[in-house]
């Protein structure tokens, strides 16, 4: 087993990288059309950028729209080695505040309840906190969320990076890091410079528990419907009136509750309504759909029309529309599971000294989009858990194995591809 105790030295650099980006605020808004959505992103984007030219990094970019491209140039007699890359996003969900973030270090963790403000992680809900006991965990005070999706990440990149560029004994080829922002709205590779790009293979670090490598997501499809009715005086309605209103919720109700995420895991795909606006006249439905399987998500697709069909059919005079956006793709599909990157992930984990668990992503990742767009890009863990709550949670030693990956991998890589 890999002795990855090289990196205990930088435990405490890592910790404190850590909690010094989740205090900056940097909640995306799937509301807002600039690049990136909210401004507050721009605050760690501009602090990475300090960091990375402060830690020996090359051709540091930070573009205007958010996204930030960095080198480290090869070892001497590597430099006709292919690059590889290591990706992280900066934004944190909107599904609970990352304003305020008062991170809590719980060292010697004694295997109890961890309790905070106004809720509690406890080993009974989170059974993976057992393993852990003696060891650092990371939480919120329990007002807000902790954003080690997808700090953590970061925090172990920039880690990893330094240790590399101080440490000319690791033999690597080209390296480049990217930072992106607005992952959590699903616009993290929307205007990423890919022409910029010269990485050949690419790894994300946005997984959660220690140990656990994705190379498989959902197709993911979003569907607005669009409803006009037939408005008249409520008091002369009867045979006449065609409330929208009416329309979207009995659109709704035509999906399978059993196909719901509420009520799927594993495999099974889903239809998720995720919002319903409008008044009598005019309503809007907002559909996610997902499925691991292209074929059936042509089929979830279809079933959207016919239900939409079938709604027209039953109020003439209404009018039912429907506009699908596709939002990224299995990435398995683009990756291939025996390819060069993949087999050497595996080395990688296991010289980090935890075994390696492969696990599907009922989501998506950046580097799902990355991997469509031609650069294959599997995910790595981070050591973080139960993310987008109150009761997110990081373990600082898993953190540190996932820096190790990091490294490790630039070796492998550099030693299998040298030319």
């Amino acid at each position: 087993m890999h002795d990855h105790s090289r990196l205990k030295n930088e435990e405490k650099k890592l910790l404190e990288r850590f909690i010094k980006y989740v205090k900056i605020e940097t909640t995306s808004s799937a509301d807002s059309q600039s690049s990136p959505s909210t401004s507050c992103q721009w605050d760690l984007l501009n602090l990475l950028k300090q960091e990375l030219i402060e830690i020996g990094a090359e051709d540091v970019l930070l573009d205007e729209n958010g996204y930030i491209i960095a080198r480290i140039p090869p070892s001497i007699g590597y430099e006709k080695t292919p690059a590889i890359g290591f990706l992280a996003h900066v934004d944190t969900a909107a599904d609970v505040s990352g304003k305020n973030v008062n991170p809590i270090v719980h060292e010697n963790y004694n295997g109890e309840t961890i309790k905070l403000d106004g809720t509690e992680i406890a080993p009974s809900k989170f059974p993976d906190l057992e393993k852990y006991k003696g060891e650092t965990i990371i939480t919120s005070d329990g007002n807000t969320l902790l954003g080690a999706d997808d700090k953590a990440g970061v925090a172990e990149i920039m880690t990893a990076a330094e240790y590399i560029i101080t440490h000319k004994e690791i033999k690597h080829g080209p390296i480049e890091i990217f930072f992106t922002p607005d992952e959590e709205i699903g616009r993290g590779m929307a205007k990423f410079p890919l022409e910029k790009v010269k990485s050949l293979f690419c790894y994300t670090l946005d997984g959660d528990g220690e140990g656990s490598i994705e190379m498989e997501c959902f197709n993911a499809c979003s569907a607005t419907v669009e409803i006009k009715g037939n408005v008249i005086h409520l008091g002369k309605a009867r045979g006449k009136l065609i409330n929208a209103v009416k329309l979207a919720s009995e659109f709704v109700q035509m999906f399978p509750s059993q196909e719901s995420p509420e009520a799927t895991d594993g495999r099974y795909g889903y239809y998720c309504a995720h919002g319903i606006s409008g008044n009598l006249g005019e309503a809007k439905v907002d559909l996610l759909l997902r499925d691991f399987d292209k074929t059936n998500m042509e089929k979830r697709m279809k079933a959207v029309e016919s239900a939409a069909k079938t709604l027209k059919f039953l109020y003439p005079g209404s009018s039912v529309d429907v506009s699908f956006k596709r939002q990224y793709s299995n990435m398995v599909d683009h990756i291939g599971k025996e390819s060069l990157g993949i087999k050497l992930l595996f080395e990688a984990v296991k010289k980090s000294g935890t075994e390696p668990v492969e696990k599907i992503i009922r989501g998506g990742t950046d580097g799902a989009r990355l991997s469509e767009m031609g650069i294959p890009c599997p995910n790595i863990f981070t050591g973080g858990h139960n993310y987008h709550s109150r009761e997110e949670w990081a373990v600082l030693s898993s953190m540190v194995k996932a820096s190790d990956v990091i490294i490790t991998l630039t070796e492998l890589w550099a030693n299998s591809t040298k030319q």
